[in-house]
């Protein structure tokens, strides 16, 4: 790559000088460190439940590098290309999440899975990215143009989605969407009294939540609970942290993975804390950190109102996934089943997540004339 010079009109070339190399290398380097976890903490959960030693490792390096290639392959795009291809993207999800509700495979009380030649889907992953494309998109048309509705399709999609995710039951997922699309909606100009209208109504939703959902329930109540509060899985993630101290016991020699029913997803650092140490733990965070500052701060120049919208919302998705699953795993929340990005097992968190980083590379791309990006 370094052999390109800036005046090779190839495509390979453009795209490797107008690309935002840093984000894109230290995307590289939290799937590579997250390869290395899954392997420590798989093979335990695997023997535990009657697998084969590496079958989760098997999987997620079948999963790994078919990410790469979607997360390369969106980036070559253009705007309008991003726009085109998280449409077909938010439809098929919808119909897929239909289909869930109809012949899905229901785990831990929860219907959010589609079982395809051995290999389970989760359509709801690949609905985050393409709707805060989507809804950018319908935001930016109405500020663009006061005749097309887009505000009104915008709200009608989220209810659609937010509807659809409640019947799985996905609450998790549907706080993550809501707070990205009101996120948007506020950036798109949304008036202040609507602002309060809806924080009102996420607040009263939640609290619908916790009366109509019993594992909500028993989440917040074992998390605000200031003698048991802890659930199991918290308590041994806290004594791995505990464990492994600043540079941690060394590879291989963790004892949390042998218990902890989610080591290799949602808890998976844990793992990490307890055979790498904090140091390793600080690392993935600051990571996390500077792939979204940089975003924000590359597409805040940008000139197109429909990209910085889209650019925003997938950034924020993309912090509240990583900040709830750190959260979860040190108490700081109630427990959320959500996987730490490009860290955890997962092939429908990761190909998923793949496909938005490659939609916020694509459209933070290098393209003189549009203020430095479009």
């Amino acid at each position: 790559m370094s052999t390109f010079t800036r005046t090779d009109t190839s495509v390979v070339s453009r795209w490797w000088w107008t690309i935002d190399r840093l984000t894109l290398v230290s995307v590289v380097v939290i799937a590579a460190l997250g390869a290395i976890l899954v392997l420590a903490a798989s093979p335990a959960v695997a023997n535990r439940i009657g697998l084969e030693s590496f079958h989760f490792v098997h999987r997620h390096f079948i999963f790994l590098p078919m990410a790469l290639m979607v997360m390369i392959g969106t980036s070559l795009l253009t705007p309008r290309g991003v726009r085109r291809l998280a449409l077909l993207v938010f439809v098929g999800a919808i119909v897929a999440m239909i289909a869930v509700l109809l012949v899905g495979v229901e785990t831990k009380g929860a219907t959010r899975w589609l079982s395809i030649a051995g290999f389970s889907l989760q359509p709801s992953e690949f609905i985050k990215p393409s709707f805060a494309v989507v809804a950018a998109w319908m935001f930016s048309a109405q500020k663009l143009d006061e005749d097309v509705p887009g505000y009104a399709i915008a709200i009608f999609l989220f209810v659609t989605v937010v509807g659809l995710l409640l019947l799985q039951p996905d609450f998790g997922m549907s706080i993550v969407i809501s707070c990205v699309w009101a996120v948007q909606f506020f950036i798109a100009g949304l008036p202040l009294v609507l602002v309060g209208a809806i924080a009102l109504l996420f607040i009263l939703g939640g609290f619908g939540a916790y009366l109509s959902f019993d594992h909500v329930r028993s989440r917040i109540d074992r998390f605000l609970d200031p003698v048991g509060g802890k659930g199991y899985q918290v308590e041994k993630s806290l004594d791995a942290f505990e464990n492994g101290g600043l540079f941690g016991r060394g590879p291989g020699e963790g004892r949390v993975k042998e218990v902890l029913p989610d080591a290799h997803t949602d808890f998976i650092l844990a793992v990490a804390g307890e055979e790498f140490g904090l140091l390793l733990c600080l690392l993935i965070v600051i990571l996390f950190a500077f792939i979204v500052l940089r975003g924000f701060s590359r597409v805040f120049k940008d000139s197109d109102f429909f990209v910085m919208v889209a650019v925003v919302g997938l950034l924020t998705q993309f912090a509240l996934q990583a900040i709830i699953n750190i959260a979860s795993t040190t108490n700081l929340i109630p427990p959320k089943g959500m996987t730490l990005p490009f860290i955890s097992y997962g092939g429908s968190s990761t190909l998923a997540l793949a496909l938005g980083m490659g939609m916020v590379l694509a459209l933070t791309r290098v393209r003189h004339g549009h203020g430095g990006h479009r």
